[in-house]
């Protein structure tokens, strides 16, 4: 029988998995459709209202929703070009770049619902100020187990799926394809990773090429290349293209529709989600751009030490300005209280959609490098929400 110290020991091991899509997986393509219309619009009109969102199947893209812009728009070009970049151009892709019939369901934003986004007074509405574009709950999460203040299996799992990618696209390996998808799941005591107990990897190929080099090929040139070598152990299972064959991938094997992977857009499962998807909306939708402000502000709190972990929440009305209710949780790992932290996310950030707007300049064309492998946890400095400059403000604040 185990003693209560074994057990306490037991208790504090554990193994968290999160996956990762490339951009050639049906959803992700529907995304990238999606933002690049975004961007489009965003880059002739900075106030432009956008929600929209594509089908993929077969050789046909559908792109409906609604969009309000002075921009002028050719729908088809903008989805041929995203799905040029993605990279369904060989000649036996039946969802073709050049081929693919694309249809267009478009209207403007209703409105009712542009009547309470809008900052003006309106019959009913409460307020004159700019109202949240729909009610809901966002939440940011930040940890500080890697270099990107990101969890683990979510960073490790992208790590694969960019580098295949980047791979696929200099053309030193003809035989893969753009649909895959990439698996870690990371073995944790005492909330530090310490191992990776497996990693699966599923990659589209052509179809001439056999299972044993893709298997060899994944674990050589992705897996021992980008993941940390302390964590890989003579335990940890590789498991490449697990069925034995992937040959036909993409929207020609499965349907694609923007906002179904909230989660590897997000956290991988370690943060909650609060449902609303990124994709193709502007940033007057808070299911974006307030949960870019949540993670900025997790952010922030982790990169100054106020706790290992942090997760925030947000909660909004549709056509109110200021969310009805703003929720902070470290885990138990903060160096003061949660509410003295609450108190101090309040004195120094805004929460107001406008505000949110401006403090991360979410008016412009930047949406496209958010797409593919998260829109958190990256480097690129238009990506504003991953700044860690609020630091010494929140210092000051406690």
């Amino acid at each position: 029988m185990a003693t209560e110290q074994q057990n306490k020991i037991m208790s504090n091991r554990y193994i968290f998995s999160s996956e990762s899509v490339g951009e050639g997986h049906p959803d992700k393509v529907a995304d990238t459709i999606s933002d690049a219309v975004l961007d489009a619009c965003l880059a002739q009109d900075k106030f432009s209202r956008v929600a929209c969102e594509t089908y993929v199947k077969s050789n046909i893209a559908i792109i409906g929703g609604e969009i309000t812009t002075k921009a002028k728009l050719d729908f088809v070009k903008i989805a041929r070009d995203a799905i040029r970049e993605i990279g369904y151009v060989h000649d036996d892709d039946v969802f073709h770049a050049d081929k693919v019939f694309v249809n267009v369901i478009v209207t403007q934003q209703s409105p009712d619902i542009a009547q309470g986004v809008d900052a003006r007074k309106a019959k009913g509405k409460k307020t004159a100020k700019q109202g949240a574009g729909d009610q809901g709950l966002m939440f940011g999460y930040a940890s500080n187990e890697t270099p990107e203040l990101m969890p683990a299996p979510i960073m490790f799992a992208h790590r694969l799926g960019r580098e295949l990618t980047k791979i696929r696209k200099s053309g030193k390996v003809p035989w893969l394809r753009p649909d895959a998808k990439s698996q870690v799941s990371v073995v944790y005591e005492n909330g530090k990773p310490v191992a990776i107990s497996n990693v699966v990897i599923s990659t589209q190929h052509a179809a001439d090429v056999s299972h044993k080099t893709i298997e060899k090929f994944c674990i050589e040139n992705i897996i021992q290349k980008v993941l940390p070598k302390r964590l890989l152990t003579k335990k940890t299972e590789f498991l490449i293209n697990p069925t034995g064959r992937f040959v036909v991938g993409g929207p020609q094997g499965d349907t694609g529709l923007t906002g179904r992977k909230i989660i590897v857009d997000s956290y991988g499962g370690m943060g909650r989600h609060g449902g609303g998807a990124f994709s193709g909306k502007d940033p007057t939708k808070v299911d974006r751009s307030a949960a870019y402000m949540a993670r900025w502000v997790a952010k922030n709190i982790v990169a100054a030490k106020l706790a290992a972990r942090c997760e925030i929440q947000f909660a909004y009305a549709i056509g109110h300005p200021d969310p009805v209710s703003v929720h902070v949780d470290t885990f138990g790992t903060a160096t003061v209280s949660d509410a003295k932290i609450i108190r101090a996310v309040n004195r120094v950030f805004s929460f107001q959609p406008s505000d949110i707007i401006d403090q991360l300049n979410l008016r412009r064309p930047i949406y496209g490098k958010t797409t593919n492998y998260g829109h958190f946890g990256k480097s690129d400095k238009d990506l504003t929400w991953e700044k860690t400059d609020k630091i010494e403000a929140l210092k000051r604040a406690l």
